[in-house]
């Protein structure tokens, strides 16, 4: 495997819930419908929300693209063990013109911000 991409983000969790209290369509907007699904199953559904935030602009910036190439719901972080990174659209047109195999990403928490690093691999020529 090679290394095509890497991209990293952080997000303040205070603000993605100020985001969420202000503007209740930023959810439907942002996130997809099993994003939205696993962050709501918590009591504070704006950790795991600020995580997949963080998340599509780490994998946006593996790809070498922004939210003005790629949109929110063409990248979803799952939750549940493992995260792992599904792809559609403009995303899965970019990492296929990379020759992106695959986007791998950790996730980290504090009580304030979460942290997500994401590296696009391929394989070798």
């Amino acid at each position: 495997m090679k290394i095509l991409g890497l991209g990293v983000d952080l997000a303040d969790i205070g603000r993605v819930e100020h985001v969420l209290d202000k503007y209740p369509r930023f959810a439907e907007r942002c996130f997809t419908e099993h994003e939205r699904e696993y962050a709501f199953r918590y009591a504070k559904p704006s950790r795991r929300l600020a995580a997949r935030f963080a998340g599509k602009e780490a994998v946006m910036k593996s790809l070498g693209r922004g939210f003005r190439q790629i949109g929110w719901q063409e990248i979803e972080i799952t939750g549940g063990g493992r995260p792992t990174v599904r792809m559609f659209g403009r995303a899965l047109d970019r990492a296929s013109h990379l020759g992106v195999s695959e986007v791998l990403v950790t996730i980290t928490h504090t009580d304030t911000s979460a942290l997500v690093m994401a590296v696009a691999v391929g394989e070798h020529d």
